[in-house]
């Protein structure tokens, strides 16, 4: 019963948005018959300013400014080109009822096209002129996800159930909008950045002795990893924590769960994860845990200048100046804390047959242990005799 009323909102969603394909093309269509050159008004968003006084007053949901594009100006006509031939294939999508990704839509059309990223700014062009969402019009990213633990849930007509198995990677569903049924019997969720850390996890069977739920978007997330952790977020009411690279990148990506990328910033108010809390690691822990130096790694000169720019972004002072002052922390020490990586590096002096990766990893997750220790409480027991979680003092 319940497929079927959300077939019907999905129903009457689409036939809205064709009607207003189908206006949008009627007006452009009217002026060109009268003479006249059609104007689009494409409204802009940004979710950060670069006013680091913390007395700003960005939203998430504010116009920030309007383009306007005009047949007049050459690379206008252009861009008024590609957008309306990704718009008809938009519209053909909808009438059809069928899904495909935005690597589709660039193939039916290379030679005009050219690259990826002029199909991808003509679909959040789209997005902004018909007030929806990407998956709105039928068009959908591969998602790269990855999922474990005390989690069970369905898609359409597949049941994904990860209890049988917590410590079994799953993909993160494309089609977020149909997953239904949730039932989860996890304390908390722990999105770590790598899935190189994902992967040692589910091998040592991190769920079995922590009641979780893992999730993994690889490096930077995509919109069905970050619109999944949203939904799980809202629908089990549990608590979740990021654990990332002490680099600028790990904390780039942290930014784009909580606060959204600049990118998709028209959307973010269904993108961002406010709840979302760092765990670590934190540029303050070298000096408080003695990181060794098989741990750390200079910063090069393109990590200090993406460190200044992430900076200078208005919601770190704003909304989290902790995060700020540890970023703050890492520009003034110079390095960054080296997690886990494919090097064969070999560790000679205090570990002589242990792998660079197995020594930085194994010190690194106890720090993880510790830091889920002070968020979690003492409820959360288990952690301390997970066997991952016994290196410190070893």
């Amino acid at each position: 019963m319940e497929n079927k009323i959300e077939g019907k909102r999905s129903s009457s969603r689409s036939n809205h948005l064709l009607q207003k394909i189908r206006d949008f093309i009627r007006s452009i269509v009217e002026d060109l018959s009268l003479g006249r050159s059609p104007v689009i008004y494409i409204h802009r968003f940004r979710n950060y300013c670069t006013d680091t006084s913390g007395n700003c007053y960005c939203s998430h949901d504010s116009i920030k400014g309007v383009e306007i594009l005009t047949l007049q100006r050459e690379c206008h006509a252009r861009r008024l080109d590609i957008l309306l031939r990704v718009l008809l294939i938009v519209q053909q999508l909808l009438q059809e009822n069928r899904h495909g990704s935005k690597r589709d839509i660039y193939y039916m059309h290379p030679s005009v096209f050219q690259e990826q990223s002029i199909v991808d700014r003509a679909i959040n062009d789209i997005c902004i002129l018909l007030q929806c969402s990407r998956h709105n019009l039928n068009v959908v990213s591969v998602s790269k996800g990855l999922v474990m633990g005390w989690l069970r849930f369905s898609e359409a007509d597949r049941i994904i159930n990860c209890l049988s198995h917590p410590d079994h990677a799953h993909s993160i569903p494309v089609h977020v909008e149909e997953v239904k049924d949730i039932m989860s019997v996890a304390d908390y969720i722990l999105v770590v950045e790598k899935e190189s850390v994902f992967q040692r996890l589910a091998n040592d069977c991190f769920c079995k002795s922590n009641r979780c739920i893992v999730i993994t978007g690889r490096g930077y997330p995509d919109i069905p990893t970050r619109r999944f952790l949203r939904l799980l977020i809202q629908q089990l009411q549990l608590p979740a924590y990021c654990l990332v690279d002490c680099d600028p990148y790990g904390f780039d990506i942290l930014t784009t769960y909580r606060f959204g990328s600049m990118q998709m910033a028209y959307d973010a108010k269904i993108l961002r994860l406010p709840e979302i809390k760092w765990l670590g690691v934190f540029p303050s822990d070298v000096e408080k845990y003695n990181f060794p130096q098989q741990c750390l790694l200079p910063m090069t000169p393109q990590d200090k200048v993406k460190t200044e720019a992430i900076l200078n972004r208005c919601y770190l002072q704003r909304l989290v100046p902790k995060w700020r002052l540890e970023l703050e922390l890492l520009l003034k020490n110079g390095v960054k804390i080296f997690t886990i990586q494919d090097s064969r590096i070999v560790v000679r002096k205090s570990t002589p047959t242990m792998s660079f990766d197995d020594y930085s990893l194994r010190f690194f997750l106890s720090v993880l242990g510790d830091s889920l220790r002070q968020q979690l409480g003492i409820s959360f027991i288990e952690i301390q005799r997970s066997r991952y979680f016994r290196f410190q003092g070893e």
